[in-house]
């Protein structure tokens, strides 16, 4: 008898338990019966049974020994299994390798040579099939996750969509510093850490709609936002053959040349624009103070754009084309309140400075007043305050330092407060004007990636390698543990849920600590051999597991002799 798997494409595999006969001189099979509904413990037991795993006795007093952590690595290996990374990557050596990185990313954040250390308790062998591991292994499976990125990218993309590719993509950028100067891809750039004086790279990643990581590049510290695009619209265009294509970007990504080269590959967009842009839009009466408020509203602008292309016999003919643009507008009440109550303290904090220049004025007579109202001035410019906040000398002496507050102003600058305006060209028989508004605002789903990516878990800093291609190689590989750690949270805040303050109730630290106690049980035969069994879950760990979605084999690995 054996057991015999049998792929469904739109379905789950069909397996029966069948036995082997012969006809007439010829190998027939025939079904006994189809366990497809078995748990995946039982099934793996009745193969194991079948291959006489359980025909070597263990004595009932033996007590077994205490193998490797099996939970945690068995864990994340299943949920990589589901996302099709597992498969994705392949079956040797150098992909397992590199599948252990993703692994140990989400299981430890730190370096590989922590990494190796972490793997002496873990059940690598049993989990992942690697026998031996070294510290070059690991750099080299750096080198070769960033040679087939791209494949390894596409083939993710096309696993995942199939025939059904996103219409719409969420792009964002970030940066990552350096403590040190010796990484071949860093450089001096515009730090959003606040990090100055610190040499950087720059990350762009691309996601769908829902914020699922499709794609990750990195360039050099010094490459502006928008010079990221062009990449972006390759990949998508020609990588992942997307048809029908908007791309969500902000302000600072998706400006006049981008806009022209996502319209040159047939793209859409959506993006929003300054407020130096918004007040160009009210000068030209397309919009209204009027129009922003806590609901969503829109406004039309058609424009006229010129086009210049070369015809059948070679000229060049200009033509000109009608555009209809469409802004969607609103006014954030929350976020209204917030600025105006920021301007305020900042106007505070400019008059408090002039009152202590002008008492340290009165100090001292040999004190330049000059110099000091420099400084006053200086520190209006710093808090943005130049068009509502003005300083002169005054009092008889002419030591005593005023500050004017220009009220109408401050009254025109409080007219845009909380406001946000969304630029697309997408038509309406295509999405609504909410549609529009809450797509721009799943960029936060991307922000989110970063911070996770960043900061609160996976920590891409410090990056611990110099050579360009490993930099590459980091970075793809906090990409994929990010999937995973993605559908971990996914799958614990449903069955735990979330706190008040929008924490999970047991979040991914507290399950793989928990796993963590899931170990093997080496049992040693009378026959020479040693046996693996896995201690029955507790309460909280069977919780766990099944919030993961995750069952654990029962002997499933082949019996060993002992040396």
């Amino acid at each position: 008898m054996y057991i015999d798997t049998i792929p469904n494409r739109q379905s789950p595999a069909t397996i029966l338990l069948r036995e082997s006969y012969r006809e007439d001189g010829k190998v027939k099979k025939r079904t006994i019966a189809n366990i497809s509904h078995w748990p995946n413990a039982r099934i793996d037991a009745i193969k194991l049974l079948l291959k006489g795993e359980f025909d070597c006795g263990i004595p009932l007093d033996e007590r077994p020994e205490s193998g490797h952590i099996f939970g945690v690595l068995f864990t994340l290996k299943t949920i990589a299994d589901r996302l099709h990374i597992s498969s994705v990557l392949g079956h040797q050596k150098i992909a397992k390798l590199a599948l252990f990185l993703i692994l140990a990313r989400v299981a430890t954040r730190g370096s590989r040579l922590y990494a190796l250390k972490w793997a002496e308790n873990h059940a690598i062998a049993e989990t992942i099939g690697i026998t031996s591991l070294k510290k070059d292994d690991l750099y080299n499976a750096l080198d070769w996750l960033s040679d087939h990125q791209e494949l390894i990218e596409k083939k993710m993309f096309h696993r995942r969509y199939k025939n059904e590719s996103p219409d719409l993509f969420l792009y964002d950028v970030t940066s990552s510093y350096f403590e040190g100067i010796k990484n071949e891809l860093a450089d001096w750039g515009f730090n959003r850490d606040k990090k100055n004086g610190k040499m950087q790279i720059v990350i762009g990643l691309l996601t769908d709609n829902t914020g699922e990581p499709l794609a990750v590049r990195v360039f050099e510290g010094n490459t502006s936002d928008t010079s990221t695009i062009p990449e972006q619209i390759l990949t998508v265009a020609q990588k992942f053959k997307a048809k029908r294509v908007c791309f969500v970007g902000d302000k600072g990504m998706i400006k006049g040349p981008q806009i022209s080269q996502l319209e040159d590959a047939e793209f859409n967009y959506i993006t929003s624009i300054t407020k130096k842009e918004i007040n160009t839009l009210i000068e030209k009466n397309c919009l209204q103070y009027e129009l922003f408020s806590e609901f969503v509203a829109e406004v039309e602008d058609n424009i006229e754009v010129e086009e210049t292309k070369e015809n059948e016999i070679g000229e060049i003919v200009k033509t000109t084309l009608k555009k209809t643009i469409r802004y969607v507008i609103r006014r954030n009440p929350l976020c209204m309140k917030e600025i105006r109550s920021n301007r305020n303290e900042r106007i505070i904090k400019a008059k408090n400075f002039a009152i202590e220049k002008t008492k340290y004025l009165r100090d001292g007579e040999k004190r330049d007043p000059e110099v000091a109202i420099r400084k006053i001035k200086d520190k209006i410019s710093k808090y943005k305050l130049t068009k509502i906040l003005s300083a002169e000398l005054n009092g008889d002496d002419g030591r005593e330092i005023k500050v004017n507050l220009d009220q109408n102003e401050l009254s025109v600058a409080e007219k845009l407060d909380g406001c946000y305006v969304i630029k697309t060209d997408l038509k309406k028989d295509m999405i609504t004007t909410q549609e529009v508004h809450d797509r721009y605002k799943d960029l936060s789903k991307v922000e989110r990636a970063f911070k996770l990516m960043k900061t609160e878990y996976l920590e891409i800093r410090p990056i611990f390698v110099r050579l360009e291609k490993r930099t590459r190689g980091h970075v793809f590989v906090c990409e994929l543990a990010y999937m995973i750690l993605r559908e971990m949270r996914r799958c614990l805040s449903a069955r735990f849920g979330i706190d008040d303050e929008g924490r999970l109730e047991i979040d991914e630290d507290i399950a793989l600590e928990s796993l963590s106690r899931i170990t093997l049980l080496l049992y040693k035969t009378d026959k020479g051999r040693v046996i693996p069994d896995i201690a029955e879950p507790d309460q909280r760990q069977k919780q766990i597991l099944d919030s993961l979605g995750i069952y654990l084999p029962l002997f499933r690995y082949v019996s060993r002799k002992v040396k």
